[in-house]
């Protein structure tokens, strides 16, 4: 089973992060944080210098949902998707929900993060 679901475009870092905005908007997910990786790791003193973006995105009814079956899933949440530059190809990308829950070995739950995993998929498709 693959940890992750990566996906690359021909859109540069700040144009997919809109689309993706938007397509996220459509499967009721919202971005709560905007990371700058970059940045943070810049102001500490450290070389880094890839664009690379972490957005944290939740749908709160599903949260609601996984909670609800098992307050420990919370160390899952919020989703991650992650923009970036990679030799010089922008890749968007996110640890699958159905791998991460997974490991609670609870049949609701992953029937839950099969569904949010598909949705989430659909959003990163959709913005490249």
């Amino acid at each position: 089973m693959e940890f992750d679901f990566t996906r690359e475009t021909s859109k540069t870092v700040d144009e997919v992060i809109t689309s993706l905005e938007d397509s996220l908007q459509e499967e009721k997910f919202g971005v709560l944080w905007n990371f700058d990786l970059t940045e943070k790791l810049q102001e500490k003193g450290m070389g880094f210098n890839t664009p690379y973006k972490v957005l944290e995105v939740c749908n709160p009814k599903e949260a609601d949902r996984v909670l609800q079956e098992n307050k420990m899933v919370g160390y899952f949440l919020p989703c991650k998707i992650v923009v970036y530059e990679d030799e010089g190809k922008v890749k968007v990308g996110m640890p699958k929900p159905t791998t991460l829950i997974g490991l609670a070995d609870d049949k609701k739950l992953a029937e839950i993060a099969t569904d949010v995993e598909q949705r989430l998929q659909t959003s990163i498709e959709k913005a490249i």
